[in-house]
């Protein structure tokens, strides 16, 4: 670890090594391949008082600005002293922010106690519908991806936050949130919640491999151009392929990329947009199965070949131990690997699960191939309109996502939560973590201003269950056109049972929100 990432690590964990031996933190147990889709999947619980001492102690040393919306959330809460909130959030290594961190440093200022409901993602929507639909009131703050906002907001499970925003939050502070998206935060003009995490994906590539002279040499020759990062889907083939046929007898590889179901989907969005494909005609039809959409599934089956054996098969953790191991010349995946490449972090017990690196000060950045990268999932706060304690719970959110605190939580290696404002962007600390964070960070912000929002309308989840599983079928050996069209009737039959003229109205919405953040 270089001397300047050792002096910020010891800034976040405080005296984490004075206080390790008297708060020991048992290790935590490597993830389930199988179940490791998604960055935020793999640890359980951990409980790590030295880290959480030590945030918080971070905290203290930096007092909310007076008048903005950290300083004005902990004046509102305070009428609350004493008052339990119940927060979903998800299960794992997720959920470390908030028990770690968060809520002991909430319930310091406030006196509001914070209860952490730690649930896995497939289970955060349907068990936050399922209480609304009870009249339960189990939860008072809802963590939820962006693509569910819509059938949240529309079975009225959440919250309309408009007044709280106008009474309680500097209204500066809405200017700091990146454009893109602050586009997400509102469903039929009213908003329903408060970003929390700018998830992007990032074309990660070993610069020592494009910068070997023999290589580059090697490579002209054959290709006539230029190695460098690929600015376009053929480029990647063609890049993989070189240093997967260089590498292979060493058990390297020119690329992968996770193709286990679950998440698969989010690729084909990604290349499919890229390629010029939209998700429906104007009559509201699917046309995922277009000559673009089969063309571009066609391109992602023959793209496996260049990947390591058994690339199918290969989930989030995978990818991560290949690329971690130094095995892999390129990637596409989220923000996190960006810094555990460079070892920020892995000296925290939350981390223990992740490989060690032999990628440091190798790794390069850029957006994905095709120029726009797959703003993949994310995350949002909300209030539950179930709530006893809404006003309470809406103080929390705000805290939880205002500049001062978002940015400390964005630095915390355990968090998972990616830079989404422009002072995270911006943060000259943050650029300090290691030599080229700078450029990962002007990556970030440009994978933000120029990529691709998940479908963001009434059935999303449906819709892209149904098309992940096309994807994995293809994968397995179906027809990539039949493979579509059997996910292409899928798509209409949820449009019909949801209503046609309603989901066209939902459509149009969410391109005129979204813009150029829905097609390039």
């Amino acid at each position: 670890m270089n001397a300047m990432k050792r002096r910020f690590a010891i800034a976040i964990f405080g005296a984490i090594t004075i206080v390790a031996a008297a708060c020991a933190v048992p290790p935590a147990a490597p993830p389930p391949a199988a179940e490791a889709t998604r960055p935020a999947d793999p640890v359980g619980k951990i409980e790590g008082q030295a880290e959480q001492v030590a945030a918080a102690a971070v905290m203290t040393a930096m007092p909310p600005k007076p008048g903005g919306s950290a300083a004005r959330a902990i004046e509102l809460a305070k009428k609350y002293a004493g008052v339990t909130l119940n927060v979903t959030w998800e299960a794992g290594l997720q959920s470390q922010d908030p028990l770690l961190f968060s809520a002991p440093e909430f319930e310091r200022l406030t006196g509001v106690k914070i209860n952490v409901i730690e649930t896995p993602f497939t289970e955060l929507f349907s068990k936050a519908v399922a209480d609304h639909q009870a009249g339960g009131g189990a939860y008072d703050v809802l963590n939820f991806a962006p693509t569910w906002l819509a059938d949240l907001a529309d079975g009225g499970v959440l919250e309309p936050l408009d007044a709280y925003i106008e009474q309680h939050m500097d209204k500066n502070d809405l200017s700091d949130l990146h454009p893109t998206y602050a586009k997400y935060q509102q469903w039929k003009g009213k908003t329903y919640g408060l970003w929390d995490d700018g998830d992007v994906f990032v074309m990660y590539y070993r610069r020592d491999w494009f910068e070997d002279a023999k290589n580059k040499g090697d490579f002209k020759a054959k290709y006539n151009r230029e190695l460098a990062p690929p600015k376009t889907w053929q480029e990647w083939d063609e890049v993989c392929s070189f240093f997967t046929e260089r590498g292979k007898a060493n058990n390297e590889y020119g690329c992968a990329i996770q193709r286990t179901a679950g998440n698969t989907y989010l690729w084909f969005y990604e290349q499919f947009r890229s390629n010029g494909g939209r998700f429906f005609d104007a009559d509201m039809k699917a046309a995922i199965n277009s000559d673009i959409g089969v063309k571009t599934l066609t391109d992602m089956v023959n793209a496996n070949k260049h990947m390591p054996p058994g690339i199918e098969k290969w989930g989030f953790v995978e990818v991560l131990q290949a690329w971690m191991d130094g095995k892999l010349g390129m990637i596409i995946t989220w923000p996190p690997i960006g810094r555990w490449s460079e070892g920020y972090g892995l000296e925290s017990k939350q981390l223990e699960w992740v490989p060690k690196t032999n990628v440091a000060g190798k790794v390069g950045y850029a957006v994905s191939p095709g120029g726009h990268s797959e703003l993949a999932v994310g995350f949002m706060l909300g209030v539950s309109s179930n709530s006893k304690n809404k006003e309470a719970a809406y103080a929390f959110i705000q805290w939880l996502t205002s500049p001062e605190v978002s940015g400390q939580r964005v630095k915390i290696p355990f968090a998972l939560r990616d830079p989404y404002r422009m002072s995270h962007f911006n943060d000259p600390e943050y650029a300090k973590l290691w030599p080229n964070a700078s450029e990962y960070l002007k990556v970030l912000q440009e994978g933000a201003a120029t990529g691709l929002a998940d479908l963001g309308i009434p059935g999303a989840r449906e819709y892209e269950e149904a098309l992940d599983r096309a994807i994995t079928a293809a994968y397995a050996g179906t027809d990539p056109k039949a493979a579509l069209d059997k996910a292409a009737e899928e798509w209409n039959a949820i449009t019909e049972r949801i209503g046609v003229e309603s989901q066209k109205a939902a459509y149009a919405d969410w391109q005129k929100r979204l813009g150029a953040n829905a097609y390039p």
